[in-house]
């Protein structure tokens, strides 16, 4: 397992203004399509502090009521048990039982607040809490200041109906990433991921550039129509004119 010991008492929550506060708490759920079981992270069985969990064979039907906590900057960019990196700032989410990757809607029941998340780890390793979920999950919860909350989760295992941009023929050979942005600062480039993530959901990574400073990199988009897409609106966001990168 990689992360034993995820109570958010022994982690912390990013440092953040209240303008990045308001655009995560505003982030779009994202979309409910179907998902490949990964490759690690699906049991049957694991062993935990001496504590055995198994594995659901499925996620049909599972809904449950109990205690929600959050993970943030203790385990931000560590691999999860599904094998993607954690990102504090996207919506999801560690479970102890369901297969994974799923999508799950989770509601606080204090306040109604909803957000849908996409549970891809394992985790939280203490019986009176049912699910982990993300720090940009807890701000949308609204219950990051207070730590835990009552939740309901319920899995989502249908997709919703979609409409797909039709892509150019020959255009699914290479995945196309963008480099966007030249920031001072990793935390402007940080502002400025937060910025996009408001209103577009889809992997972001600051990372260095060998010239100095910060860049943002985004995607992949194998569809040209999803680029030329992202393209206006980075320009329109007045984030910086993309580089397109191709990747094999």
């Amino acid at each position: 397992m990689q992360r034993p010991s995820t109570d958010s008492e022994s982690d912390r929550a990013p440092v953040l203004t209240n303008a990045q506060l308001d655009r995560l708490s505003r982030l779009p759920d994202p979309q409910v399509v179907p998902l490949k079981p990964s490759a690690t992270g699906n049991g049957p069985e694991y062993v935990v502090w001496g504590q055995r969990y198994r594995v659901q064979p499925s996620a049909q039907g599972y809904r449950q009521d109990g205690i929600a906590s959050w993970y943030g900057v203790k385990f931000h960019g560590r691999r999860t048990s599904s094998g993607e990196p954690f990102d504090m700032y996207q919506l999801t989410a560690a479970h102890r039982s369901l297969p994974i990757p799923v999508y799950a809607r989770v509601t606080n029941l204090d306040n109604g607040r909803q957000t849908i998340v996409k549970i891809n780890d394992r985790g939280p390793f203490h019986d009176n809490r049912i699910i982990d979920l993300s720090y940009a999950a807890a701000v949308k919860l609204d219950f990051h200041e207070a730590g835990t909350a009552r939740v309901r989760v319920e899995a989502l295992t249908e997709a919703q109906p979609q409409v797909v941009a039709e892509s150019n023929q020959g255009d699914t050979t290479t995945q196309g990433f963008f480099h966007v942005g030249q920031f001072s600062s990793a935390e402007l480039a940080r502002a400025a991921a937060l910025t996009l993530l408001a209103v577009e959901t889809l992997p972001v990574q600051i990372f260095a550039r060998s010239e100095g400073g910060y860049g943002l990199r985004l995607g992949p988009m194998p569809s040209l129509t999803s680029r030329e897409r992202l393209r206006a609106l980075l320009i329109a966001l007045d984030i910086g004119l993309p580089t397109l990168v191709q990747e094999r």
